[in-house]
């Protein structure tokens, strides 16, 4: 069983900057895949970045250039950099882990608004 903990969300004016963290804890043999899916109020949860053992990386169409996601393999921590948040940014952040099954965080709640 792995365990998800994830940081760093918070209220941020738009234009400003969060950064989110999510540390892997548990049964951990080898991660596949580290990333962060989002799913505001009354809408489907989304992709937001991806990052895998190969190297790929995969983001929203949404994303467009804003966000950066990055993976620290010794400390099984994925971190993603968010730029430029505008309101619709707003949503519950959710770290995914894949190693032989999928993993979910808890959620970190990001809010976007003057």
């Amino acid at each position: 069983q792995v365990q998800l903990v994830e940081s760093g969300g918070g209220l941020v004016q738009p234009g400003g900057s969060l950064r989110l963290s999510c540390v892997a804890s548990g049964s951990i043999f080898s991660i596949n895949a580290m990333g962060w899916y989002r799913q505001a109020p009354g809408k489907n949860r989304e992709l937001v970045a991806l990052t895998t053992s190969g190297g790929r990386t995969n983001y929203g169409a949404f994303v467009e250039g804003r966000f950066t996601i990055s993976r620290d393999n010794a400390k099984n921590t994925v971190y993603l950099q968010m730029n430029s948040l505008k309101p619709e940014d707003t949503a519950l952040y959710y770290c995914y882990v894949f190693t032989r099954t999928s993993s979910w965080g808890q959620g970190t709640q990001v809010t976007v608004s003057s």
